[in-house]
């Protein structure tokens, strides 16, 4: 039941997520090039935790786990193609639950009928179909193929325009209409009713295009990675066949400089979009009793030892930003080295709100560590990211394609851990990678075959295994695979009409020669 007798001290809540944002390309968590200004005066009045790590390094099974608090090998949503169960539980029933209005605005990438999940109200839908096997597949027109892992999205790199951000540009822009309709109903209410708005972004997802003034902006200022590119062969075997399924065994200076430029371009695209959304949010007198929080379902890797895109657990891929603002509660200006999960951001906001925690959530609040600069804390987060192997000799599907590119023989299970300084990143079916973030930041000294350090793997490896069966999980993959299938013909025979859909015009994407 509601208790609006409360809704006045209750916060509102605004959650602005983009898509594959790597924290260490904003000013605020250090990088010197990339111009960033609303989120570093959004860090400046609030917290940054440099350690913040998706549940899973790819984008749908990422979101699911954010809004429920479960991993993927408890969502079942371990792919691009899965479907959440609409029984489970959200942050958006949640709050709900006790009196606020949750609404979605943007990028969630809800797959099947129900694209809601608790939300009472979505405004722009996602640009992908509702229903995976839909005949009306995303068409990119000339950049076709270069928003998913493929060597093409590092050829097709440089200036133009990238649809994403045009489907941004609609978000902020009917963002500024919904506050203005929400301060003006809110006049004739005697009890504001506190609101939850998930706000999502697609940008700076790739394609690694931008638009030429933002390019020329940061031609020439931005780098080779820290991290050059190693020898194949000198990777870990999991690693080898990954950077060899997806055509970067060795990748051209030149493609490298112009990719990692049309994305330092598309994060201060992000910014600016972001500070359209906060600013009417400001002139609307939203922002009065607010907490604002800015976080991304995953990385980007940007060359750093020669991968692209997301999908591993390196530093790249697996964190995500986690700034958290409430001026009027909380400190501001903190810099926090925690470690947390990023579905920890959500029910540290179900605290606030004093809404019913998720009864199988694993997520933590962070209040009372917030307001103690870090202290008490257990500085540990997991991320976990399995493929099928199965063969269904199909086509249509964007993320499966029959046999899944992402997939190896025998598919993919691997998890990682993080524990204070200590990262292990599992491989079924090959040794484990084992760093000390500490000494070593970049993961460049792999520890796994050093017998000193014996016991801390011992301690990681059980930790890995707890609840997480690799075997397990590749059997329920094969029996989800069957069921797909029949759900993939039905939507490629009936063509349902999706619920709600942002139309992605072939024209929106363009690449200047």
């Amino acid at each position: 039941m509601s208790d609006n007798n409360n809704n006045e001290t209750r916060p509102n809540i605004i959650w602005i997520q983009s898509d594959q944002h790597n924290p260490s390309i904003i000013g605020a968590y250090g990088d010197p090039i990339v111009e960033t200004p609303n989120l570093d005066d959004l860090a400046a009045n609030g917290t940054i935790i440099n350690n913040a790590y998706c549940a899973s390094p790819i984008c749908v099974p990422s979101r699911m786990s954010a809004i429920t608090g479960r991993y993927p090998h408890e969502t079942q949503v371990w792919t691009n193609d899965q479907t959440l169960n609409s029984a489970f539980p959200t942050i958006a029933h949640s709050l709900g639950s006790v009196g606020y209005i949750p609404v979605q605005l943007g990028r969630m990438h809800f797959n099947g009928i129900d694209q809601f999940h608790g939300f009472s109200e979505r405004i722009v839908g996602d640009h992908s179909p509702n229903y995976p096997g839909s005949p009306r597949q995303v068409n990119h027109g000339v950049l076709q193929g270069t928003a998913g892992p493929s060597r093409i999205s590092l050829e097709k790199s440089g200036k133009g325009q990238n649809a994403y951000e045009v489907h941004d540009e609609e978000v902020a822009e009917k963002a500024n209409l919904y506050f203005t309709n929400l301060q003006k109903e809110q006049k004739f209410k005697k009890n504001n009713t506190p609101f939850f708005i998930s706000i999502g972004l697609m940008l700076p997802h790739q394609p690694f295009v931008a638009r030429s003034k933002d390019f020329n902006k940061y031609d020439g200022k931005v780098g080779l990675p820290k991290f050059a590119s190693e020898p194949i062969e000198n990777c870990h075997p999991y690693i080898q066949w990954w950077r060899r399924r997806t055509g970067i065994e060795s990748v051209s200076e030149n493609e490298i400089i112009r990719a990692r430029t049309a994305y330092w371009a598309l994060c201060d695209r992000t910014d600016a979009l972001i500070g359209k959304i906060l600013s009417s949010l400001k002139e609307n007198k939203l922002l009065d009793n607010a907490i604002v929080i800015y976080t991304s379902d995953h990385g980007e890797q940007l060359g750093e030892r020669g991968l692209w895109w997301k999908q591993t657990f390196y530093e790249n891929s697996a964190k995500v930003p986690a700034i958290i603002s409430w001026p009027k509660k909380l400190p501001k200006g903190q810099i926090l080295n925690n470690v947390i999960n990023q579905f920890d951001l959500n029910s540290t906001l179900l605290d606030i709100a004093k809404a019913p925690s998720l009864p199988r959530s694993h997520g933590r609040s962070l209040l009372k560590m917030l307001q103690k600069n870090g202290e008490g804390w257990n500085n540990t987060a997991f991320s976990e990211y399995c493929m099928d192997d199965s063969d269904t000799s199909r086509s249509f599907s964007a993320n499966l394609g029959g046999k899944d590119i992402h997939a190896k023989s025998g598919g993919v299970q691997n998890r990682m851990i993080r524990q204070d300084n200590w990262k292990l990143n599992y491989y079924h079916g090959y040794d484990p990678e084992l760093f000390n973030l500490e000494d070593d930041p970049l993961e460049k000294n792999d520890l796994w075959k050093d017998k000193s350090f014996s016991g801390i793997k011992s301690t990681l490896m059980d930790q890995i295994f707890d609840g997480w069966d690799p075997n397990q999980i590749r059997s329920q993959m094969r029996i989800l695979k069957q069921e797909q299938t029949i759900m993939e013909d039905w939507a490629s025979n009936i063509d349902p009409d999706d619920q709600l859909r942002w139309n992605l015009n072939p024209e929106y994407d363009q690449l200047e020669n």
